[in-house]
């Protein structure tokens, strides 16, 4: 992590991050440029991407401004957007926080300040967002960006890719949630020595243990992505965003705990008009035509 991060507040709507710049497309297209960070509108699938390719989109304070308010842009269109790919500009899709700068030692700012001021916002607004995810790993992702990418539902791989847990090589230890995420997905022993070791996990090496989704060749991976994206953003956007509740919520609950979550779940899905119109392709044999509501 960051060892001179200064402290920072967002304003999400008015903050002076803000430099966007909106392009309208004959299409449903919508650009939208912010700081280190592009969000593009795909009919109801947004586009996030980290990009700062200088420094292969590691994340800096800026970043994390920027990232803040493609989030509020999102959930200000949240009746439209149905799915989220986050990927990467470049060839990197994350390589962590943007230590450049960081080894003037008469700064005495502690390592890890913008963890709860900046990374940790961030990584709980994505864990609550209303739409599944999809992270489209086209390139390393390390330290936080190694957290950032499984983050997603659904996890895409270029082949090319790799993850790292880098902190050990410069003498700090794992943050961004990665060692909550990365025993759930993988198990302990794998978990440390990913983090004592600081060893690169191919793309393929990480579907063979369950920590990926898929792998594609590096020049289809953003094909696929938007192929499942869309594909997610078609669903019945409500159901999905309950069923990403229940996955996360369910390591820490008891058995009684999840069987509790799941009718409150199921309650408020059976109360959309998706479930009635499911319900009713079923019976009427045709495929369902979800509205996300």
């Amino acid at each position: 992590m960051d060892k001179t991060a200064p402290k920072i507040k967002y304003a999400p709507r008015q903050s002076e991050f803000r430099s966007a710049k909106l392009t309208q497309a004959a299409t449903d297209e919508e650009t939208m440029q912010f700081k280190h960070v592009t969000l593009d509108f795909d009919g109801s699938v947004a586009i996030l991407r980290l990009d700062h390719q200088e420094v292969m989109n590691a994340v800096s304070v800026d970043m994390l401004g920027g990232l803040a308010e493609a989030l509020d842009a999102i959930e200000e269109k949240k009746d439209e957007v149905r799915c989220v790919v986050l990927t990467g500009a470049g060839r990197a899709f994350c390589t962590g926080a943007n230590l450049q700068g960081r080894n003037n030692q008469s700064k005495k700012t502690k390592a890890g300040l913008t963890l709860e001021t900046g990374f940790h916002p961030f990584l709980r607004r994505i864990r609550n967002l209303h739409c599944p995810i999809v992270t489209a790993v086209n390139g390393p992702a390390a330290g936080a960006g190694m957290s950032f990418a499984l983050l997603g539902d659904m996890i895409l791989c270029a082949r090319s890719s790799y993850f790292l847990q880098a902190f050990r090589r410069i003498g700090l230890v794992p943050d961004c949630g990665s060692t909550w995420l990365l025993p759930r997905l993988v198990g302990r022993a794998r978990s440390i020595e990913l983090s004592l070791m600081g060893e690169r996990l191919p793309a393929e090496k990480a579907l063979e243990w369950g920590l990926v989704n898929r792998v594609h060749d590096d020049a289809v991976l953003m094909e696929e992505a938007m192929k499942l994206a869309r594909d997610l953003a078609s669903g019945p956007t409500v159901a999905l965003s309950l069923i990403r509740k229940l996955y996360w919520d369910s390591p820490e609950n008891s058995f009684e705990d999840q069987l509790n979550l799941e009718f409150q779940c199921q309650l408020r899905a059976g109360d959309t008009q998706d479930f009635r119109e499911g319900v009713g392709a079923f019976l009427e044999k045709r495929p369902a035509q979800f509205k996300g509501k």
